[in-house]
């Protein structure tokens, strides 16, 4: 059976840790040929050398997704490293801080705002300027069951999900006819660092960590490969048909 993703070039922000890791090592053992980006220049690197090792190709990119002239120039690294840009996934994001709308700092809203949603679009506004002069892409951008649905203590972190969810709708009616499809992927609660060392800090509390496994109908929270796998699989040609949706991947949590 081919590889889903073979001669593909893929860029993946947020790459040296959690989703963003997982689905950059995914997409290479499917073949692509990987861009990591990360503001984590060791991450990113430690990233790469884990493709290596399994025999896969990839660079890393120091890059803070906030900066249009770094994300620019990550894109432009992309393009004349590999020639051009098959796949993208936008998965750089922040927690912030639990606290209630009216206690919520206005620094930490605005630097949520800015790294989970504004530079989503940053990223799109590039990635999908190379993809319209291909006239192919995918584009999957990280979004969360929080975009779909409410949870008390994160105003900032909400509302950024629900705003990519409908960015993501805007770029894929915007650029379906040139054959680019942009989706979202919703994962659930995820045993990533944002889970589980910071935010709820799950890793160090056994009790909210347990009060997250019930949240879910299957009882467990999700690993980062299984969000991986449906970011290989929206990139892929097996996924022609799809765009402009929020894919959820939670464990039924959403359904209840």
């Amino acid at each position: 059976m081919p590889a889903r993703l073979e001669d593909k070039i893929a860029l993946v922000t947020g790459g040296g840790s959690g989703i963003g890791r997982s689905s950059a090592l995914a997409m290479s053992a499917e073949g692509a040929k990987v861009v990591v980006a990360d503001i984590s220049v060791e991450g990113a690197e430690q990233t790469v050398g884990m493709i290596e090792e399994a025999g896969g190709e990839a660079i890393s990119v120091g890059c803070d997704v906030t900066d249009p002239a770094q994300v620019e120039a990550m894109v432009g690294r992309a393009v004349e490293t590999y020639g051009r840009l098959d796949c993208a996934l936008n998965n750089a994001g922040t927690e912030g801080v639990l606290a209630t709308v009216t206690d919520y700092p206005q620094e930490v809203w605005d630097r949520v705002i800015s790294l989970n949603l504004t530079a989503v679009w940053l990223c799109m506004k590039h990635e999908l300027a190379q993809m319209q002069r291909q006239d192919a892409g995918a584009v999957v951008n990280t979004a969360s069951i929080l975009g779909l649905v409410g949870f008390p203590t994160t105003p900032a972190y909400t509302a950024s999900k629900h705003g990519v969810i409908g960015l993501t709708k805007v770029a894929a009616l915007e650029n379906a006819e040139q054959g680019i499809r942009i989706n979202a992927v919703c994962p659930g609660w995820i045993e990533t660092p944002m889970v589980m060392e910071r935010g709820v800090q799950a890793g160090a509390n056994p009790e909210v960590y347990q009060q997250l496994e019930d949240a879910h109908p299957v009882k467990r929270l999700g690993k980062p490969e299984e969000i991986a796998e449906a970011v290989v699989w929206l990139c892929s040609d097996a996924a022609s048909f799809v765009t402009g949706q929020a894919m959820v991947v939670d464990g039924g949590y959403v359904a209840q």
